[in-house]
């Protein structure tokens, strides 16, 4: 990314200007979901969308729907030996907390989900949605102590049960039913990215493997 003001190039993952005047400086970064519309829509019905640019639009200058299809079979660029732990554009998940990253194969989160897990220090969930596509994290700790969830069988919509209350949790993190009611979880920060990719920004990045449950 440019910015027009002094002309800085930045990278978009770290949001650290690279080159220019502001070279190393950093960009804060703003906390967002990794949402299909339907999912944010439902949960923020009267929210607003950004419209196109009509001007751009036409120029056909943003990106096709069906833009990740395409790009799968892209050969990857970069100046990274690539980590063939996965393939390069295999889509992760990855997370970062107390300074330590992992990635989490999308596929295994379809397989597996929710997955109950432990990075830096820190007990975690990481979630699918209902859609299949839509994924949070939350930390798992309930005052104090760290809490195991898992999906509620033969329910008509996607709920977490907490294994120590027996509340009923949805898909944003939210208590709507048992003895936590009206509790929320600590949502933590997510990254929907290609492998590569992330691998790249987050050289020292643990692989989530599905045998660690």
């Amino acid at each position: 990314m440019r910015d027009e003001e002094t002309g800085s190039w930045w990278q978009q993952v770290t949001g650290e200007a690279i080159l220019g005047p502001l070279k190393g400086q950093r960009l804060n970064p703003v906390f967002h979901d990794e949402l299909t519309f339907a999912t944010w829509k439902r949960e923020q019905p009267q929210g607003r969308v950004l419209k196109p640019d009509e001007r751009i639009v036409q120029a056909a200058r943003y990106a096709p729907a069906n833009w990740e299809e395409r790009m799968v079979n892209v050969p990857v660029a970069t100046s990274q030996v690539l980590d063939k732990s996965l393939e390069p554009r295999t889509l992760v998940i990855g997370l970062t907390v107390n300074g330590v990253s992992k990635a989490y194969p999308f596929d295994a989160l379809l397989r597996q989900s929710p997955i109950i897990d432990e990075l830096g220090g820190i007990p975690i969930l990481v979630v699918v949605g209902e859609d299949k596509r839509s994924v949070r994290a939350f930390e798992r700790t309930m005052d104090g102590r760290k809490s195991e969830f898992f999906a509620k069988p033969g329910s008509s919509q996607l709920l977490l049960v907490d294994a120590e209350t027996g509340s009923e949790w949805d898909f944003t993190g939210k208590a709507i039913g048992g003895a936590l009611k009206g509790r929320q979880l600590k949502k933590v920060a997510i990254l929907n990215d290609y492998w590569f990719d992330w691998k790249a920004y987050h050289p020292t990045t643990i692989v989530y493997d599905l045998g660690e449950r």
